[in-house]
């Protein structure tokens, strides 16, 4: 059997301007860089804004388990499936980072014959959009300190600076550093952080912002300390916004590759769902839904934190309305959560199976809450057996869900077309009526408690004494407005990662919580989730290598 680079390395892709051609983009649009990737220039933009949209669907999944789930090589097959039904359709997905690619999960360009190319690229530096925003986040970083070292004319408080380093690689010994050691001229010394750069601010404030103007007006908002008075200090007051903007003036453009069967995909943006808010940029969103007739796009982990903040952070800031929603899961997955061991999940097991259902259907009442209509896939696995998949087909369908065997990984966009075909069906059926879980007004503990009982399941909410102080100072400073972040752990409904199905009578813990003024939303985060991630044991790093004449083994 072929690995997932093999089959993309033998794959034969077509020059990025007959991509973009097929998408309806003129060459002149383009910014190429090399010969199979290329960025959409805002030109284009102003070209196509005032097209009618197409219809937007979106792609999530069950609680990620070590089985293995596939929602992006479901989205890249059902892009390649429609596209094989004479659909026009478009792709828009969120870049990798390399923390995970080297740490614990290998590439995310999708799998098997459901892929983006060229992968290696994508699942590297791509277009080095994640380095220009390392790089906006330190520079805003280093000015502080120098701004402090200076003089400190804002009355900076060292003891109140939020603003985090980052860098895009999991290395836990960063998570708490010491800087400033030295002589009098190396700086103040204070303890500082790191987060992975998929985790910072100005990732999620690139995602979200519309236009340059925008996301100016954003960075110029991130607070980034508070003063000896506890009024905060902001980017603005530093004088950072102008260089930052400079340096993710190319960033903030959409990136454009192709599937392995040609589809066009708008790849832009990546952060995590749960530290940020999982889905790909408000702009490669919009940019695909006006050059589409449908476009599909992706939302991290499960649905419980990506569609949930796709739903109630993106589309509410960025005016969305989904139309429907596909939900991915596996029957490996399924009886993983049923308790059966990883070792023994191809033999059948419908009583595991039952027992592990509980997990989609908590997802499929959740996404029945925000009005949309829901199409269930099982992405297929050889050790499938028909009394397993029939069981899940009937499930879903007593509950009102339409149900599609997914085999893109296997067979391409011919291995979608029943998917592809019940989305159409759903489209053309059932209409969406699409709203947020919860209303602006809302104050933000009822927000997180609204998520916490309807989404997770939850009992109730227990708040640390530090994070009951963090709140009042939020709304206090005017962010009550705010939709919440939630940042839980991906592989739980609960905020305990051990606790599989559909746990039942549990509290979610809220131990800090920080408003990220230039994205938008308030933080909370919950458990022990990390905003900087560690390496495992045996980091996915050791398999990878190249060979003398630069072919890269070992990457998925």
């Amino acid at each position: 059997m072929k690995s997932d680079i093999q089959i993309a390395q033998e794959a034969e892709m077509m020059h990025i301007r007959d991509v973009a051609a097929s998408a309806g983009i003129p060459e002149e649009d383009l910014e190429f860089y090399g010969k199979y990737k290329a960025k959409l220039s805002d030109e284009l933009w102003e070209k196509i804004r005032d097209r009618k949209d197409g219809k937007l669907g979106l792609v999530t999944a069950i609680n990620p388990t070590p089985a293995g789930e596939g929602k992006t090589t479901t989205t890249v097959g059902l892009g390649q499936a429609m596209a094989k039904l004479g659909q026009k359709a478009i792709i828009a997905l969120r870049e990798p980072s390399l923390g995970p690619c080297f740490g614990i999960k290998g590439g995310a360009a999708g799998g098997g014959y459901a892929q983006v190319v060229p992968m290696e690229d994508l699942n590297l530096h791509f277009t080095g959009d994640f380095h220009a925003i390392t790089s906006a986040n330190n520079l805003l970083a280093a000015l502080l300190d120098n701004h402090i070292q200076q003089g400190n004319e804002l009355g900076i408080d060292p003891r109140q600076v939020v603003w985090k380093r980052c860098l895009d690689m999991n290395d836990r010994s960063l998570r708490n550093i010491v800087i400033g050691l030295g002589r009098k001229a190396d700086g103040m010394v204070r303890e500082d952080h790191f987060v992975i750069t998929v985790a910072s601010e100005i990732m999620a404030i690139l995602c979200l912002a519309d236009d340059m103007k925008d996301l100016k007006e954003r960075l110029g908002r991130i607070i980034v300390a508070y003063n000896f008075k506890g009024e905060p200090v902001t980017a603005d007051d530093l004088h950072a916004t102008g260089a930052m903007a400079a340096l993710l003036k190319d960033a903030i453009k959409p990136n454009l590759i192709q599937t392995l069967e040609h589809t066009p995909a708008l790849v832009h943006g990546g952060p995590f769902a749960n530290i940020a808010h999982g889905c790909n940029s408000v702009r490669a969103t919009r940019m695909a839904l006006k050059l589409s007739d449908i476009t599909i796009t992706e939302a991290g982990f499960g649905a419980d934190l990506g569609a949930e903040k796709f739903m109630d952070i993106k589309c509410r800031m960025a005016g969305f309305k989904p139309d429907a929603v596909v939900l991915v899961a596996t029957v490996r997955a399924l009886k993983y959560n049923g308790g059966v061991a990883k070792d023994q999940l191809s033999e059948e097991n419908l009583d595991a199976l039952a027992k592990g259902i509980v997990n989609l259907e908590k997802h499929i009442e959740n996404v029945q809450k925000y009005d949309v209509p829901v199409v269930v896939t099982l992405n297929s696995f050889v050790t499938d057996t028909e009394a397993e998949i029939a069981y899940v087909r009937s499930f879903c369908e007593e509950r009102g869900c339409e149900f599609a065997l997914s085999e893109v990984w296997e067979k391409g966009g011919e291995g979608g077309i029943a998917l592809a075909e019940k989305v159409l069906e759903t489209l053309e059926n059932k209409e969406s009526h699409f709203h947020p879980l919860y209303e602006d007004n809302l104050c933000l503990k009822a927000k997180i408690e609204t998520i916490s009982k309807e989404i997770y399941g939850a009992r109730g909410v227990v708040y640390e004494p530090a994070a009951e102080k963090q709140l009042a100072k939020i709304e206090g400073m005017g962010f009550g407005s705010f939709p919440v972040c939630m940042a839980k752990n991906q592989y739980s409904l609960s905020d305990d990662a051990t606790r599989l199905g559909r746990p039942e009578n549990f509290d979610i813990h809220i131990r800090e919580v920080y408003v990220n003024a230039g994205a938008g939303f308030v933080v909370a985060l919950t458990g022990a989730v990390m905003t900087m991630p560690g390496l495992p044991k045996v980091p996915a790093a050791n398999g990878i290598d190249v060979s003398e004449d630069g072919h890269i083994t070992g990457l998925f």
